[in-house]
């Protein structure tokens, strides 16, 4: 099954400075339908130490056109004992006892230690943060991004682990990994879902997942490690445990600000469409920007 053709709309939003938490980037956009076609899409901005917080805008998808931009920090990075003390990265959202989460990776920065992450949720009516998922006997490094969908009383997590930070080629090895949970609070970890290579794909984050009538896609962030910067890449399965890979057909452009990299897909249907959201060079120091679906079934 491969991926769809897909048409670039364009760079939507470039935060320039939009205060003391949001002084650059705009990392991570996450998209939650509002009402007709207006959506509120969340993305992460860093302070100038590099710690992220997560803003949004309002925006009108069929008009192409933001709505609102608060430029403020809807939720900050925590304190300085947290698990997210150095910042706040998102994954997808989910529905759990009546209440909308979204999901994101949580920041560390410890003195004389490597960097490190965890997973938690925030609590989009009261802005809560709640710790989720951490370090442990199958994931022992470093956790990122997840992806969480709710199926038939099921929690299924897709979400990175660091295996090594160095391979042969001096790139991080970090998988995209499956967990299940009947209770969003207990997980049980199955170990790495997405085939990886050395030199060819071995440096994953940011997984976005679509079920669809034949099984479930996936679109996600990777390097080779071969010097390549961030490209998105694909997968698909049957039964979101086995996944078979296929390169994506969205890749950078020829000049602008999607020219030498392209990351952090977020993929969502409006309508009979489908769209994806994602970063392109610097991590999404140059935006987010907006792609739709021209030719696949889903």
């Amino acid at each position: 099954m491969k991926d769809f053709l897909w048409k670039k709309i364009g760079l939507i939003y470039d935060n320039q400075d939009n205060g003391e938490f949001l002084k650059t980037h705009a990392s991570n956009p996450l998209a939650l339908h509002l009402k007709k076609d207006i959506y509120r899409i969340f993305y992460c901005a860093r302070d100038d130490k590099n710690r992220s917080s997560l803003s949004c805008i309002d925006y009108d998808i069929e008009k192409n056109k933001i709505m609102e931009d608060p430029k403020m920090p809807l939720v900050k990075f925590g304190p300085p004992d947290s698990f997210y003390s150095h910042g706040i990265t998102v994954g997808n959202f989910w529905q759990e006892s009546n209440e909308t989460y979204i999901g994101f990776m949580g920041w560390q920065h410890r003195p004389n230690k490597h960097w490190r992450g965890d997973i938690g949720k925030i609590n989009i009516k009261t802005g809560e943060v709640n710790f989720v998922m951490g370090i442990n006997d199958h994931d022992k490094i470093s956790l990122s991004y997840p992806f969480v969908l709710h199926e038939q009383g099921l929690y299924k997590m897709w979400y990175g682990s660091t295996i090594n930070w160095r391979l042969h080629n001096g790139e991080m090895l970090h998988t995209i990994n499956y967990a299940e949970s009947t209770d969003a609070i207990n997980w049980s970890q199955k170990g790495v879902a997405i085939p990886w290579k050395e030199n060819v794909a071995q440096a994953f984050s940011r997984p976005s997942v679509l079920k669809c009538s034949t099984g479930y896609r996936m679109w996600y962030s990777y390097r080779s490690g071969t010097g390549t910067s961030y490209r998105i890449g694909y997968s698909y399965s049957t039964d979101g445990l086995r996944w078979k890979n296929h390169q994506s057909r969205l890749s950078v452009s020829d000049y602008g600000w999607d020219s030498d990299m392209v990351c952090y897909p977020y993929v969502f249907k409006h309508k009979k469409d489908t769209y994806m959201l994602y970063n392109g060079n610097g991590y999404g120091k140059t935006g987010f920007g907006l792609a739709k679906k021209i030719k696949g079934e889903i």
